[in-house]
Parts: C-alpha cells; structure tokens; sequence
C-alpha cells in the first residue's frame, strides 16, 4: 500500500499507472468500520487500482464543534487497509492541500435534491459534500467511485453533480452494511454507549416494518405508526421520517406503480443524530 500526504505526491503515483488501467475511488473521512471496508473491496474487485481517501471535509459540517469531534483514527485506517491487498493507494492530505485558496464552499444546484430531509435541516451541508467531491474528483480523476446508500440523498447528488458538471466518472451505489441487529454501520456508532446502543436497532426495525406494510396502508398511516414507535421509546428521538420517490426524493402522497419509493429516518440517541433508509418495491 501507499500512502500520499498531498496531491503532488498522489499524481506522480497515478500517473506511474498504465492508461489503459481502472482506478476505482472510495472517499471517506476516515475512522473506516466494516462498511468502509465493504466498499473497499467492491473498488478492489472491480479495478487495478483503488484510492482511498481519509478527509475530514470541513465544508460539510454545521459548527465547530462537530468538525472538532469527528473521530480521527488515521494510524487505525492504515492498519486496515494494509490487510485489504497491495492495491491500495491512501490519500490523507491537509486542509489546505484540498483548499489552497482556503476553505470556500462552493454552490451548485440540484434541482431540488439539496432542498428536503437532510438539507432541509443542515443548511449548505450539500454544497459542502459537493466541493469536495468534485475537487476529489479533479485530483484523482477516478474511473468509478464508491458511495454506500446509507447516505441515499448523498448518493442521489453526487450523481446529480456528474452529470450536471459533466464529469468522467462512473458513480457506484453499494448496499448498506448493517451489524448483525440491522444497525445501520457509522463511525458515529461509536459514540453511543451500552443503553443506547441496545435501543437504537429500533431504526431498522422501524423501516422493515413499513416495507413490510406499505402498499396496504397509506402514506400517512405509516407515518402515524412510526410517530407513535418513536414517541414510546425513552432513549429516541425522531427527527423525520420521510417516504420519497427514489429518484425526485420528493415527498408522496400517493403510490404509483411504475416508480420506485424509498423510507427515511433520521433520530437522536442522546446527543447522536443516526440516519438509515430502506427500499420499499
């Protein structure tokens, strides 16, 4: 495996790589669990090559205090990605290897993606997640690129960044990796402790019960029954829930036969906001 602390150093060991190469692309923030490495090996089996890069993108977080909390297990990562195969190339650069002209977000249009869910409460994080994707992109200058659907609205955006910027790059969707109590895997899972961490598989069980229902029930059925699911537990706190069109994210109220929907929660443990999500048809 190795290892690049800035983009110059990166380059000249990409462009070492025959053109006729695949180079596959995982970006993350670092603290890797098992989803990570998921991921990882999905790049490896499907390129020659794989970059891996470990960025805590300060343009993505609401305040300070988050960007100061967010675990940061660089010496942990490498350990776990020397065991993944001699394909590995780390980028851990700087901020101001990512920023040079300083931190700027920049601003883009998604039609409309940005707008709900996850954007409706933490205003600019796309544009944020945006900047540095697209400015990963231009450095590694990646064949495809790995994004799990734990973050579907992420996901859904940073395919609407390819194609509205018209960028060469294959976007990849890989399943969410879940413990074995359906937990959707998070480097903020870590921060729960033993109490919470036994009540918060009531997030997965939630949205397994409302695929198991919908068609049968209606749209604000369902959502009446996982107010009241949420509303009886003492350690969770709902912040939304949401059924959208998979491809708009758009709300619905009605279903349509020839369209996918997908189910969205987002909820508190304590002081730690989980996300996860499930394909309904």
């Amino acid at each position: 495996m190795i290892v690049c602390l800035n983009k110059s150093d990166l380059r000249n060991n990409l462009d070492g790589f025959s053109c006729s190469t695949d180079l596959g692309f995982v970006p993350t923030m670092g603290a890797l669990h098992i989803g990570h490495l998921a991921l990882i090996n999905r790049a490896l089996n499907e390129n020659d090559n794989v970059v891996v890069s470990v960025f805590v993108n300060p343009t993505q977080f609401d305040n300070n205090h988050d960007l100061e909390a967010y675990p940061r297990t660089l010496e942990n990562d490498i350990i776990k990605l020397e065991k993944l195969g001699e394909n590995i190339i780390l980028y851990a650069p700087s901020v101001t290897d990512i920023y040079p002209e300083g931190v700027i977000t920049e601003h883009f249009s998604f039609d409309g993606l940005d707008m709900v869910m996850e954007g409706a409460s933490r205003n600019g994080h796309f544009d944020g997640v945006a900047t540095v994707v697209r400015r990963l992109f231009e450095i590694v200058k990646p064949h495809n690129a790995y994004f799990g659907e734990k973050d579907f609205q992420q996901l859904q955006i940073v395919r609407k960044l390819v194609v509205k910027n018209k960028l060469s790059v294959n976007i990849v969707g890989c399943p969410i990796e879940r413990d074995q109590d359906g937990l959707a895997l998070s480097s903020r899972n870590t921060s729960l402790n033993d109490e919470l961490r036994a009540e918060v598989p009531v997030i997965f069980k939630t949205l397994s019960e409302v695929k198991q229902m919908f068609g049968n029930r209606s749209i604000e059925e369902l959502g009446n029954y996982v107010n009241k699911t949420f509303l009886s537990s003492k350690a969770l706190n709902l912040d939304y829930f949401k059924i959208t069109d998979e491809k708009t994210l758009s709300a619905i109220k009605n279903i349509s036969k020839d369209k996918k929907y997908r189910a969205f929660i987002a909820a508190y443990a304590g002081e730690t906001r989980l996300i996860d999500n499930i394909s309904l048809n």
